[in-house]
């Protein structure tokens, strides 16, 4: 029974962190390879992500409440406003930080800017989009534990609950398994990067 009672949450907490979190990642990396191309936008985005991220969580989860109200959807916006900045500033940072003589030798070849896009610049970035994402994972499992404050549900209303009653095994009944889940995502996106980054260093044009 105790257990069925811990399920929901976890579910609820891993729908909630995660929708975000790919979210996040649809958002962050088209305006990141938008950025490379456009200083106006580059400016913009950046400026926008970097003062999103200078405001504390608390401040950002209580500004999206009279925005757009409580619950869900809510807490999914609040969510993306923290975990955008590193997943844009990441990947905008390794596309821009290839070799220029590799770029030169796609444009020789007659390459596309979209085939350079994606066989010459998307390995080399390969290493600092996954230290992005992987960042976003962890930002997104902790601010997903604080928007249970705008009724969000998941663990996070397990660990305010028990901060409220003073009862720390149901305290611990929704941070411990948060923490697992930040752990195993870490694990993951390791696992994922290490069987990625042997091809980060090919450009496909061999």
């Amino acid at each position: 029974m105790a257990s069925n009672l811990l399920l929901t949450p976890i579910f609820q907490h891993i729908v909630l962190a995660y929708t975000a979190l790919f979210l996040s990642i649809a958002l962050g990396i088209p305006l990141a390879i938008l950025a490379l191309y456009s200083r106006t936008l580059q400016r913009i985005v950046m400026t926008l992500s970097n003062l999103m991220q200078a405001v504390p969580t608390l401040a950002v989860v209580a500004i999206v409440v009279p925005l757009i109200g409580i619950g869900f959807w809510p807490a999914i916006v609040a969510i993306i406003l923290r975990a955008l900045l590193p997943i844009i500033k990441n990947t905008w940072i390794g596309l821009s930080s290839v070799d220029p003589a590799q770029i030169a030798s796609a444009e020789g070849l007659g390459l596309s800017e979209w085939e350079i896009i994606r066989y010459v610049r998307l390995p080399n970035a390969y290493p600092a989009i996954f230290a992005g994402v992987k960042f976003a994972a962890i930002l997104a499992n902790s601010v997903a534990i604080l928007t249970a404050m705008i009724g969000s549900g998941g663990l996070g209303s397990l660990v305010f609950e028990g901060l409220a009653g003073v009862n720390m095994m149901k305290m611990l009944s929704g941070a411990l398994p948060a923490i697992g889940i930040a752990l195993f995502l870490d694990a993951s996106f390791s696992w994922m990067e290490r069987r990625l980054l042997p091809r980060s260093g090919e450009s496909g044009l061999e």
